[in-house]
């Protein structure tokens, strides 16, 4: 299994469509549309461009995990389109973390002081993960970031690097 920053690729990016649909809306039945997300097809100029990143996982050619870091200013940075399938979550392969990892590396070599994300309610293995990162749910009042989210009915969450 192989963890690289994103390029431009038609076949990966496909592949990364299939995936984030199966994640919100097979898996997690949220129905978010991929026209609720556009920052999917302009990975360069949201992500990377801006001074963030973008990974994928990559088993025999095939996308089967993602994560994203988006910085919002020089501090902050919001965690996003982290998804996996099944198979590859918890042991042996520990996909998840090993991209989280990825994503720490990064924004703590780029001098982020705080991570913020979003994650749907009724995702409790989502909340269990970042809880146990360290994440610290937060209010939405107390959220102190600004950043579209497709699903509303989420928990918002920061970590103090």
């Amino acid at each position: 299994m192989q963890i690289t920053t994103y390029q431009n690729n038609p076949h990966h990016l496909a592949q990364l469509v299939d995936l984030i649909n199966y994640c919100q809306n097979i898996e997690a039945k949220l129905n978010i549309k991929m026209a609720e997300q556009d920052d999917i097809f302009q990975i360069d100029d949201y992500y990377q461009e801006k001074g963030g990143n973008f990974w994928i996982a990559l088993e025999n050619n095939q996308v089967v995990g993602s994560i994203a870091l988006l910085p919002l200013d020089n501090q902050t940075a919001v965690l996003k389109k982290f998804f996996t399938y099944p198979q590859f979550r918890g042991q042996p392969n520990r996909l998840g973390a090993r991209l989280y990892q990825q994503l720490l590396s990064f924004a703590k070599d780029h001098n982020f002081q705080r991570l913020v994300l979003d994650t749907p309610e009724g995702e409790t293995r989502s909340h269990y993960f970042y809880e146990k990162q360290g994440f610290k749910q937060v209010e939405p009042q107390n959220f102190n970031a600004s950043y579209p989210y497709p699903d509303r009915n989420s928990r918002l969450y920061e970590l103090f690097l």
